[in-house]
């Protein structure tokens, strides 16, 4: 009897050690990676396009909420005072929150990357948008919907991670090559099918895509402006009206976060049908970044 419950107990020995050494190669593992946080879900694309397997990433602001709207958790800043690097848009879009969020982190070696540094912002006159009279022009925030700006955000990235990271320095610049070629491949395929397109202007609820319009010589027309705010006056909105039906316009294109029911009514008044783009500011299932874009350009090629 003794001679058995020491055999077992050498067995159960041994089955402890097994799972304890199975836990700590798990948290080896996780160790190993870089901890990068991102503002919101398009950044958290980016960033794990040019990371790959070697970067932990954890965003910030949960799928549904607005990123210049959003108010960080106490579990936020905590990720915050453990990330070796925080991406996030700028522009703008993270301004309200992301100086008050980095101070309380007290984080001294975060790196922060603006992954928009070097992009060509475009401005708006809010006077076009909001019907009065002011010389403002804020700067339209949506640069990571342009696949030629998609390329210098990811640069950046991956010049952030090169450096935290200098060991795996040839495999952040090898996905970056590999991505940078497949969106170069993407955009040189559309650029030729809007170049034969008769029809050059598409119409959108919110005035997000105009960096994605300019890579292509494109004109997005919108019911509200660049920060979906405020609604369309029934002046707008018949004017819009005429202008769909004078240009054969019979697509109606609707971000995913949107409210449809103004868009409903420019369908109405046009004949119209409603299809969605997406915005990547909440993640869709499984799609990459580059499945987004491929889907918003062929649905816009296929309108014009």
């Amino acid at each position: 009897m003794k001679h058995i419950l020491s055999i077992i107990t050498v067995c159960l020995l041994l089955v402890i050690s097994g799972c304890s050494s199975t836990t700590e190669t798990i948290e080896t593992i996780q160790e190993d990676k870089l901890p990068v946080v991102v503002s919101f879900h398009a950044m958290g694309e980016l960033a794990r396009a040019i990371g790959g397997d070697k970067v932990d990433v954890r965003t910030i602001i949960p799928d549904g909420e607005e990123p210049h709207d959003f108010q960080p958790k106490a579990t936020d800043l905590a990720a915050l005072g453990t990330a070796k690097i925080f991406i996030m848009n700028g522009l703008g879009l993270e301004q309200s929150w992301s100086d008050k969020a980095l101070q309380s982190a007290a984080n001294k070696d975060i790196r922060i990357v603006t992954a928009s540094d070097g992009t060509d912002p475009i401005h708006v006159p809010m006077k076009h948008i909001l019907h009065h009279d002011t010389t403002a022009e804020p700067t339209d925030p949506h640069v990571w919907l342009s696949l030629t700006n998609a390329q210098i955000e990811g640069r950046n990235i991956c010049n952030a991670y090169c450096e935290a990271d200098p060991d795996n320095a040839a495999y952040y610049e090898q996905r970056y090559a590999d991505f940078a070629a497949k969106t170069a491949a993407l955009a040189a395929a559309y650029k030729d099918r809007f170049a034969a397109s008769p029809q050059k202007t598409f119409v959108t609820g919110h005035a997000a895509f105009a960096y994605m319009a300019r890579d292509f010589g494109l004109t997005q027309k919108s019911l509200t402006n660049v920060f979906a705010s405020g609604e369309p006056s029934a002046r707008n909105l018949t004017e819009l009206a005429d202008f769909c039906n004078a240009n054969h316009i019979r697509v109606i294109f609707l971000e995913n976060m949107e409210s449809p029911k103004i868009a409903e009514t420019l369908a109405s008044e046009t004949g119209a049908s409603l299809e969605g783009l997406d915005t990547m500011e909440s993640a869709d299932g499984d799609k990459t970044y580059l499945d987004v874009m491929a889907d918003n350009l062929e649905k816009i090629a296929t309108s014009l």
